[in-house]
């Protein structure tokens, strides 16, 4: 079995090309660093497996398989850090979906599995194992939904802060300071360990020292040199680093 390996991320890619030297029946035939080189390749090689990462610097895994024009398609196994474009790998009948970051038991199952299974035994099996984890997630953010109140020590009474109404943590020394529609709280805790603690869907860690909740962000501000600023409702001007850049636009969608 020929395979291509696509993702933009060097040490991404030389991990599945070790993982996959144990394995005889797959030879990998292509790397390439990005989605238009990828559909060349594709085209050209006309491998039968492509392990597909999603999000691209120039396109991402989808635009890749919507400019293939062989047939058959190859199969398709993604890989990706983000969970939440499940639904639409589903569409494109992928074979797996590897969450990032992946065990090397878990390449190997997919991998095993792959190797034993005829093309419509992998369209099937592809489609019981989405309907599980489309159940599993639907779980999960029922469980999110119910953020548990956040208990702040103040002298000797305790306050339960409703999540929801924090605009923003800002990391001050060992404490953080945690600030909402009419006050700031000072709490000893680590950044690091309150983004547990907080919904995911509203919460994003923009910076070392900074959290903030997306509901109050006014403005993203675009400066020289493609750095980010996040303007909030009460003027707030907070720094994006370059790290949590991606993950931050990712979660509002841009």
């Amino acid at each position: 079995m020929k395979a291509l390996i696509v993702d933009d991320e060097v040490l991404a890619r030389k991990r599945i090309l070790n993982l996959l030297t144990s394995v005889e029946k797959i030879t990998v035939i292509e790397e390439c660093s990005n989605g238009k080189s990828a559909i060349t390749r594709i085209n050209e090689l006309k491998p039968d497996l492509v392990f597909l990462d999603i999000n691209m610097k120039d396109m991402n895994g989808f635009d890749v398989l919507q400019n293939v024009e062989v047939s058959p398609k190859p199969i398709v196994v993604f890989v990706t850090a983000y969970d939440h474009y499940a639904l639409k790998a589903f569409d494109f009948e992928a074979f797996d979906f590897l969450l990032k970051p992946y065990r090397d038991e878990r390449f190997y199952k997919t991998v095993d599995k792959l190797l034993k299974l005829t093309k419509p035994e992998i369209e099937i099996d592809f489609e019981k194992k989405m309907r599980e984890f489309f159940k599993l997630n639907s779980m999960k953010r029922q469980a999110e939904e119910l953020t548990p109140r956040l208990p702040v020590k103040q002298g000797h009474r305790t306050i339960l802060l409703d999540p929801e109404k924090i605009k923003y943590i800002c990391a001050s020394g060992y404490y953080a300071e945690i600030y909402t529609e009419d006050k700031k709280y000072l709490l000893r805790e680590s950044l690091k360990n309150l983004i547990k603690l907080l919904s995911k869907k509203i919460f994003c860690r923009v910076h070392r020292s900074a959290i903030v909740n997306i509901n109050y962000i006014q403005e993203i501000v675009h400066s020289d040199y493609s750095e980010l600023d996040v303007r909030m409702q009460d003027n707030k001007l907070i720094r994006v680093s370059k790290s949590n850049k991606k993950d931050f636009l990712l979660q509002l969608g841009i």
